[in-house]
């Protein structure tokens, strides 16, 4: 089995060589989920602002949501701990120190009922390949035992699917993967 550095760099070129602009019905089985998961109408989701060939999650609020939401980004603190807060399209945002785009202006931070999640790979049992920060993981490690109702959904083309990941102790399990050929 490959390391996990070994795979990183893999899926690295892999996204970038086989990357391609989605349309906002990729984002339709989840939106359709959330409507059968979730009766009440208010909902918080995070996401993450797209880079280095990540699918567009924007796309997302590009679509038609019956459903009311609040939308949320992943901020890094000095002591590399990861929160969300809020965010809406036109916010500013600042680039923080891992290149990474977050919001500028910081509100209450929130824990997501939604997590839309980044990753380099994932499997067929939604392991998931991250960066290697761990940052994901410690926020789902400390945040699950309280709220144990956060849907983790991994964001990822078909073309990042490996047969069987190396999974570490402290690595997190998702409960979803959706591609751009519905959930994995």
């Amino acid at each position: 089995m490959e390391n996990k550095h070994r795979l990183r760099k893999k899926f690295f070129k892999i996204r970038k060589e086989n990357y391609f602009i989605i349309t906002p019905n990729f984002f339709n089985p989840l939106i359709n989920l959330i409507k059968k998961e979730y009766t009440r109408k208010h909902l918080y989701i995070s996401s993450y602002y797209p880079s280095s060939f990540e699918v567009d999650t924007l796309s997302l609020f590009k679509t038609k949501i019956s459903f009311k939401y609040k939308t949320f980004l992943p901020v890094i603190s000095s002591d590399n701990k990861m929160a969300f807060y809020e965010w809406k399209n036109k916010d500013i945002l600042k680039i923080n120190k891992y290149g990474m785009l977050e919001p500028a202006v910081l509100t209450k931070k929130e824990v997501p009922d939604i997590m839309l999640v980044p990753l380099l790979a994932f499997d067929k049992k939604n392991n998931r390949l991250g960066y290697g920060g761990g940052f994901y993981d410690r926020y789902l490690n400390k945040y699950l035992n309280t709220f144990k109702n956060i849907m983790t959904v991994g964001i990822a083309f078909s073309f990042q699917k490996y047969h069987k990941l190396p999974v570490s102790k402290d690595d997190v399990k998702l409960n979803y993967v959706l591609t751009e050929k519905g959930f994995n």
